[in-house]
């Protein structure tokens, strides 16, 4: 009996041996598992400045800063239009032709009147030429009978001639004198109508500047430097003095109006940068400058114009493209980063499942740290940013403080810093030191 209870024992003892053996090769097995843990692959990303404001975009058409239509400025055919949509042409160049003929014939007569005028002033200036040579004969003519006057006068007392002799030629002397009066007058008159002759001479060639100006206007020259939007008239067509011919476009800068609330316009100013995309050029990002807010709003919508101004250096914008224009927030820039970076530490709220009413309990991180009932307990989290060398990088874990959220970001108030690379995603639970491996979907730094 004693030999049946010792065999008991022994088997009972051989079993229990066996199973701690067996149970201590199982841990060493996990051990050495756990420890060859091949590196998780991780999603890297950048910590940036960011602004997590929402900004409005509006939407706008492009037209030309300035758009002029250019118009016939007499009447005639149209013999030539040189230019056709899509031309690009610089301001004076010629580009429609109107027939000159009459105007043609005009000016040559008004030259031909000028050519009378100056003829006559020709004449009236030789007129004054004989006048004076009359002035110069009255003026000898005097002197000589004012001579002989004197001499007789004095013949006179001396008893030399008579009294008669003496009075005639005082008298002969005072004809000279009226002659040569007279012949002075008559170089002012004959003065005055070379001036008279000289006045219809300019008012001549007044009217055959005129004429060749009008004439002028038979070539149709551009205003401005820009390009041909619309061909109006065809070569062939009788104009009159106002019809238009083509239109032109100053595309060196193009013009965007869009159409703000009133709620938001106190937000824009004059002066104001702003962002502007196209869809022609969606890699492209255009600055704007905002020109003119309208002063008068829809009575219905409550909107309010305002023109924004988009330089145009390469002439790569056109009329009628859709721009889409967004207003510079005045928000200052903090480091956001993807909300995902917080959940590859676990949740710092996600409460435990076997606590049924802390599972209840909503996802405090989802929410805006701006909750008025938090104030003054910022919330922190927990990120992994990456360490090491490049080609075998490790996670370090570390402490952040948590600001706003908005769109998946969150803003960190503190324990990072610009540049910082950090994991947004990863295929494993993460663990301070652990090694990793970076995705081809991880940013690099510049």
């Amino acid at each position: 009996m004693k030999a049946t209870w010792m065999l008991v024992v022994i088997a009972i003892l051989s079993v229990f041996n066996l199973s701690c053996s067996s149970q201590t090769n199982k841990d060493a097995s996990q051990a050495q598992t756990q420890s060859q843990k091949a590196p998780a692959a991780v999603d890297v990303a950048i910590a940036s400045l960011d602004s997590l404001q929402a900004e409005t975009e509006y939407a706008g058409t492009t037209a030309p800063i300035q758009e002029v239509s250019v118009r016939a400025r007499i009447e005639g055919r149209l013999l030539a239009l040189n230019v056709d949509i899509g031309d690009r042409v610089n301001a004076g160049q010629a580009i429609a032709q109107l027939d000159d003929a009459v105007l043609s014939a005009t000016v040559l007569q008004a030259d031909a009147e000028v050519a009378a005028r100056e003829a006559e002033v020709s004449q009236a200036n030789a007129a004054v030429g004989n006048a004076r040579a009359q002035v110069e004969r009255a003026r000898l003519e005097y002197q000589q009978a004012q001579a002989d006057a004197n001499r007789f006068t004095q013949l006179a007392k001396d008893g030399a001639v008579s009294s008669q002799t003496a009075e005639t030629a005082i008298t002969r002397a005072r004809s000279a004198e009226q002659s040569w009066r007279s012949a002075e007058q008559q170089v002012n008159l004959q003065q005055q109508t070379v001036g008279a002759s000289s006045q219809r001479v300019l008012a001549q060639e007044a009217i055959k500047l005129r004429e060749q100006e009008r004439q002028s206007y038979t070539t149709i020259t551009a205003p401005i430097s820009g390009v041909v939007l619309e061909r109006v008239s065809e070569t062939g067509n009788l104009l009159f003095a106002g019809n238009d011919v083509i239109k032109l476009g100053d595309f060196s800068q193009v013009k965007v109006i869009v159409l703000i609330s009133e709620l938001e316009i106190s937000k824009v100013r004059l002066n104001q940068s702003v962002n502007v995309r196209f869809d022609t050029f969606p890699n492209q990002k255009f600055t704007g400058t905002v020109r003119r807010i309208s002063p008068v709003a829809d009575p219905v919508a409550r909107l309010i114009p305002v023109e924004v101004v988009v330089p145009n250096r390469d002439n790569k914008l056109g009329s009628g493209q859709l721009a889409r224009v967004q207003f510079s927030s005045s928000q200052a820039r903090q480091i956001a980063i993807a909300e995902t970076a917080l959940e590859v530490a676990g949740r710092p709220t996600q409460a435990p499942k076997e606590t049924n009413t802390t599972q209840a309990k909503p996802k405090t991180d989802t929410k805006s740290s701006t909750n008025p009932n938090e104030k003054g307990k910022p919330k922190t989290g927990t990120v992994f940013v990456i360490t090491g060398d490049q080609k075998e990088p490790k996670v370090s874990a570390r402490k952040v403080t948590l600001g706003d959220r908005r769109d998946g970001k969150v803003v960190i108030l503190s324990g990072l810093k610009e540049g910082d690379r950090l994991v947004v995603r990863s295929g494993g639970k993460l663990q301070d030191g652990d090694a990793v491996k970076l995705s081809v979907l991880s940013e690099s730094s510049k």
